[in-house]
């Protein structure tokens, strides 16, 4: 049986659960989807993504709804599809659906179930979960929404209650990235090693630009004692990470390194 080794960063990076959130920002998306900064801003002064109704002027901020573009975005990507042929689909969506010439402006819809369920759970309100409940009766975004009520039931201490919520997004789409991080998450805090190493790899044939997929997945390899493949992995994740998200990373490698030193016959 593999020993397990105890390290100082014994987590998952990030505060652990991944959540759909109301609004995102540049850098969340980039990081999200694996995007550069300056492509995502790109498409939105083109008007190719659309911003929140939120957003102030001149600040690019992405809600639930850009969400689902992004996400089509990441499908494209993982069939082969270049940026430009992405553009290319995205401005062909576009032209489905041209803006009428002289167009009223209206004001907002009422918030839909799943959408007062986000602000609820940005507010820390526990009123989210019941909110959560009712879009999924409706049919409305019911991965996303199970995906975030699996979160609150783990916080509550609920976790046959989380594990069902995760699963039962992922029934409803096997490949919802969310809910396998999600997951991956719940494995570990569980012990499970080897399921938290799918779910994480699982993730990562969705989603491979993420960065913290690689530190997490890096982590559960040293936990097992897999050295050498936690070695090789954390240089991915050091390799897609920004430059103040670096040294938690060669944190680890050090840690790692220091063990398998230890571990020499000339070090006795």
């Amino acid at each position: 049986m593999t020993n397990i080794v105890q390290f100082p960063l014994g987590t998952p990076r990030g505060a652990g659960f991944e959540r759909v959130k109301p609004v995102y920002s540049v850098r969340e998306i980039s990081r999200r989807f694996g995007l550069g900064e300056h492509v995502i801003r790109r498409w939105t002064r083109e008007g190719l993504i659309r911003t929140a109704l939120s957003a102030r002027a001149g600040e690019y901020r992405y809600d639930f709804q850009a969400l689902t573009q992004f996400r089509r975005v990441r499908e494209l990507r993982n069939k082969g599809l270049s940026i430009r042929q992405i553009e290319a689909e995205l401005r062909g969506q576009l032209n489905l659906f041209p803006e009428p010439p002289g167009r009223l402006i209206s004001l907002p819809p009422r918030l839909s179930p799943f959408e007062q369920a986000l602000l609820l759970h940005e507010q820390g309100d526990p009123g989210a979960a019941e909110g959560y409940r009712r879009a999924i009766e409706k049919g409305e975004c019911v991965c996303d929404a199970y995906c975030n009520l699996g979160i609150l039931e783990f916080e509550k201490g609920n976790l046959p209650k989380a594990f069902d919520c995760f699963t039962m997004a992922l029934r409803h789409d096997p490949r919802h990235f969310e809910s396998h991080l999600n997951l991956a998450h719940f494995y570990f805090e569980c012990g499970d090693l080897r399921l938290s190493r799918l779910h994480y790899e699982l993730a990562a044939e969705i989603e491979p630009g993420f960065p913290d997929l690689y530190f997490n997945l890096g982590l559960v390899q040293a936990v097992k004692g897999e050295f050498e493949e936690a070695i090789g992995i954390l240089k991915r994740a050091k390799d897609l990470s920004s430059a103040d998200e670096r040294a938690k990373v060669e944190e680890l490698l050090a840690s790692i390194a220091k063990i398998l030193r230890s571990q020499r016959p000339d070090s006795e």
